[in-house]
């Protein structure tokens, strides 16, 4: 009765895929406030005050990259660049404070980054693994959303008249003829339901494709470089980049002496930073050496990948769902169901899946020139959030553009503070462009008079479950 409620009601996948992106929001929220209070809990006692006076630039590099997974129309990129530029002034002024140093030599100081390279190696294999890890993880709770909002409209699409009537016929004629016992054949009821759900049918193949791509990005995100192990070892990649530069602070000193000039004194004295960068070295060996091995996975996307395995034949399943031994009659009573016209055998064939194979349909007129448009939508809706999630497969960040006078309701949004409180949607080269929704709507409902004249899917499909409930 249960499979049977959820299908008629259209709606069963949207609440399991809202409260998966939610759950997958959250643990990656957990894990972000697990590495930064690592960082600072670390950095304390190593850096001493080469962090002290300068935490904000880290406090800034979380903020940044918790906004970006929530939702917010941040370049990650930009963001991993300003990180090392801004680490670079502070701790170069740090090293001279014996110095004046103002801010057009700090200027000229930052866009010396890439030839120095001070911090060696480190911010390439940061920027790698952390916008593969947070591409990938984000593009993967939109999927979970886009899914949810396809459901959502298409539940929503009317049924048309001809499958209205093939469905009265195939529930209220056997009352009407003294035969309120007959439940409907199996393979009447099929091809009653495969004329109605024709439209519905044709998601199929893109629901797959869909669904097969955020598994291979969820494979990816519980691998061995998933988002634990990298926002985890975080920390230990920063501590070992400054440990890189303040090593070789003489000589980088010298470089940027001449390309910059030479700097006036008048500053204080720097002390202490030699037993910072020992106790860096120490700190960042043994972090990355614990971060690599084995740990408590505190981002599990595994009930996410079931719920998508389990949902890959939704939309063909629908109608051998409705039409189980609840609706129509089961194996063995062939010959005493309900066919349309009497209490005997049904002998048509059953009808394939989707639009195209119901022309010859013997119970449901179908005019499968004119397919239902909304539907055809989400289609491409889902060739779109596909072709995103193949992008962040290999890396590439998915473009996004406000949206916030598309979003109406409280609850529409993954950002919870103010400077990330307008929702994105993602930017595709064609006209209907799937809107980002990272936690569903409520109420919104599909315009159109077509769609206030006629029931949906989810209200014609109840009188099956009432007759159900009667016998």
């Amino acid at each position: 009765y249960e499979a049977e409620t959820s299908c008629v009601n259209g709606l069963s996948s949207r609440p399991a895929l809202r409260r998966a992106s939610r759950s997958t929001v959250a643990q990656k929220d957990n894990l972000l406030n697990r590495s930064s209070i690592s960082l600072q809990e670390t950095f304390i006692p190593t850096w001493g005050s080469l962090y002290s006076q300068n935490s904000q630039v880290f406090s800034d590099l979380y903020t940044d990259l918790r906004h970006y997974y929530r939702g917010s129309n941040v370049n990650l990129e930009e963001v991993l660049n300003e990180f090392w530029v801004r680490l670079l002034e502070k701790l170069f002024h740090q090293a001279n404070k014996q110095y004046f140093i103002g801010e057009d030599y700090l200027e000229c100081v930052s866009k010396q980054i890439e030839t120095l390279r001070p911090f060696g190696e480190t911010p390439r294999t940061v920027k790698t693994m952390i916008t593969r890890t947070f591409v990938a993880a984000r593009s993967f709770v939109q999927g979970l959303v886009i899914s949810g909002e396809v459901v959502r409209k298409v539940s929503q699409v009317p049924l048309s008249q001809e499958c209205m009537k093939a469905m009265m016929r195939m529930t209220y004629c056997p009352h009407c003829r003294g035969m309120a016992s007959a439940r409907p054949c199996a393979n009447y009821c099929s091809n009653v339901m495969k004329g109605c759900l024709a439209n519905q049918a044709d998601l199929n193949t893109e629901w797959r494709h869909l669904a097969e791509t955020m598994m291979q990005v969820a494979d990816r995100l519980d691998g061995a470089a998933g988002v634990d192990s990298v926002i985890l070892a975080l920390p230990y990649r920063i501590s070992e980049a400054m440990a890189t530069m303040m090593d070789s602070i003489e000589n980088i000193n010298s470089k940027l002496f001449q390309a910059c000039g030479n700097l006036r004194a008048g500053g204080t004295s720097s002390t202490g930073e030699e037993d910072s960068v020992k106790r860096g070295k120490v700190a960042a060996e043994d972090g990355l050496e614990a971060s690599s091995g084995k740990m408590e996975k505190l981002v599990s996307v595994r009930p996410a990948q079931l719920l998508l395995r389990d949902m890959q034949p939704y939309w063909v399943s629908l109608p051998s769902v409705l039409c189980s031994d609840r609706v129509a009659t089961g194996t063995g009573a062939e010959d005493k169901c309900w066919n349309g016209m009497n209490r005997a055998r049904y002998l048509p064939e059953v009808m394939g899946d989707g639009l195209a194979s119901q022309i010859n349909n013997p119970e449901v007129e179908i005019d499968i020139t004119k397919p239902d448009m909304t539907i055809r939508q989400q289609i491409m809706q889902l060739k779109i959030m596909t072709h995103r999630l193949k992008n962040a497969l290999n890396g590439q960040d998915v473009d996004f553009q406000d949206t916030s006078d598309d979003v109406s309701g409280s609850g529409s949004g993954m950002c919870t503070d103010d400077s990330c409180s307008r929702s994105p949607r993602l930017v595709a080269p064609a006209t209907d462009r799937p809107v980002l929704y990272p936690y569903l709507p409520e109420n919104k409902e599909v315009k159109g008079s077509a769609a206030r004249r006629l029931p949906s899917v989810a209200s014609c499909l109840l009188p099956l479950r009432r007759g159900t409930n009667r016998d």
